[in-house]
């Protein structure tokens, strides 16, 4: 019945830009008064409800009644990151005492996808999940995406919360779903062309790997019922806009879209309907930048940590949680949206970056010049070693299948002098053979950091 409903959406609902007018275009006071009184019930909350933050603040003497305003709220409140939530569930699992609700109103466990290290657990109400869920929609709408359309899932349905929550999204959004849990990349490509979806759910490079394996049999994805693809788990069209041509080029899309997420946080940033940047979703989340060196807040343009509060999980609420994710704030966009935006998504990460000569490198830079570059694919890997007492960096990567060998190193050459020249740095560069690194259905392993261990800060998600 409710697919019925949404499926005849009226006409001019259909072509307004947003998923939620009302909540996407407030006014900045009225989303800061929301803020103040929001972050007050939450600190409550967290104290009443939570073993963890009630004991941070009675080690420092707070008491909920002292968070009167945003800044307030800025400067009380202790910062918190990954690892301190990973040492309480270490001593005291699954969930340890940053658990707010009983297990029994736990309906779904799910875990971060870091690529190194222990997973962290993370616990979800039923009304976590629906909430959760609502920021997809957003990145839907903007993406040009309607409730009458139909969902793909290339994904294996594990316990890594990302592709999970989007799940939540097309629940809350109206549309229907279709899984491709337990199949390969051959049986993700029949299937589309069997069951007519009109949108793929991946990562971008898995989008970008079933192109690759549906020319080796011979199907044109062009050709298929896909009109528009989501991403997330990784940088994906509005980072790269190179890979989202790609993307676009390889499936006849309308569009590519994306939305940023933290498992432990929200599906809390989806992209807007002019593809320059994300949104945080304000309704969901409160958020602010700082300088990662000195705590403080950074200006509106400049770049800085950013730093998280969660409205969205009441099972373990997070306050002032410290991403590590690189962000460039904007509190104004041509789209018309109100809420906090970040310009090309996550530019870097605190705990990933490589001075080289006296120049910081991000990955983001590179990929969108090897995204730039005629004849380099997608797939690549980024190398870190310790020579000499300096930190050096390689970067493998494989030409297009129709490039002849001979043109390998001119590519190199090529990509190698771009670097220098928008870079002011040099880097190897070395390609490899087609088909010879690895693939992954869920988040690629771009980085692999082989300095001793007092050099490495690793990129774990």
């Amino acid at each position: 019945m409710a697919q019925n409903v949404y499926a005849n959406i009226s006409a001019k609902a259909a072509k307004s830009r947003f998923w939620n007018e009302i909540t996407e275009t407030m006014p900045r006071e009225q989303i800061d008064r929301l803020h103040e009184h929001r972050l007050q019930r939450l600190v409550r909350y967290a104290y009443d409800n939570s073993p963890f933050y009630r004991g941070k603040f009675d080690e420092i003497g707070l008491e909920p009644g002292d968070i009167r305003t945003i800044e307030d709220y800025k400067t009380k409140i202790p910062l918190t990151d990954k690892g301190d939530f990973l040492a309480q569930q270490a001593e005291n699992p699954p969930y340890g005492p940053t658990q707010a609700r009983p297990l029994g109103a736990i309906v779904q466990h799910a875990e971060t996808s870091g690529t190194t290290g222990a997973p962290l657990s993370i616990p979800y109400t039923m009304y976590d999940t629906v909430r959760y869920g609502e920021s997809w929609c957003s990145a839907f709408w903007a993406t040009g995406v309607r409730p009458s359309d139909s969902f793909y899932f290339a994904f294996g349905w594990g316990n890594f919360a990302g592709f999970w929550s989007a799940y939540w999204g097309v629940r809350r959004f109206g549309g229907r779903m279709i899984s491709g849990g337990g199949l390969n990349t051959e049986g993700h490509i029949q299937a589309i062309q069997r069951l007519k979806p009109t949108v793929l759910i991946s990562t971008p490079t898995f989008a970008l790997r079933l192109a690759a394996v549906a020319r080796d049999m011979g199907v044109d994805l062009s050709q298929t019922s896909i009109r528009f693809t989501m991403h997330a788990g990784e940088p994906g069209p509005t980072a790269l806009p190179q890979m989202k041509r790609q993307i676009i080029d390889a499936w006849g899309a309308e569009n590519a879209g994306e939305l940023l997420g933290i498992a432990e946080v929200d599906a809390f940033a989806p992209c807007n309907s002019i593809g320059d940047g994300v949104h945080v979703d304000e309704m969901c989340v409160f958020s602010w930048v700082i300088d990662p060196d000195t705590g403080r807040e950074v200006a509106e343009g400049e770049v800085g940590e950013h730093v998280v509060t969660s409205f969205v999980n009441s099972a373990q609420p997070l306050l002032n949680y410290r991403t590590h994710d690189l962000v460039r704030p904007r509190y104004s966009c041509p789209s018309g949206r109100t809420w906090l935006k970040f310009d090309g998504s996550v530019l870097g990460r605190t705990d990933f970056m490589i001075s080289l000569r006296g120049t910081n490198v991000y990955p983001t830079a590179l990929e969108n010049i090897l995204g730039a570059t005629g004849g380099v694919s997608s797939n690549y890997e980024i190398h870190m070693s310790r020579e000499k007492d300096s930190d050096e960096m390689e970067v493998r990567f494989e030409p297009e299948p129709g490039v002849p060998e001979a043109d390998w190193q001119g590519l190199a050459e090529k990509v190698s002098g771009e670097i220098h020249h928008q870079l002011r740095v040099r880097i190897l560069i070395t390609p490899v053979a087609p088909g010879s690194l690895p693939r992954y259905d869920l988040k690629t392993k771009r980085i692999f950091d082989n300095r001793p261990a007092e050099f490495r800060r690793i990129l774990d998600r």
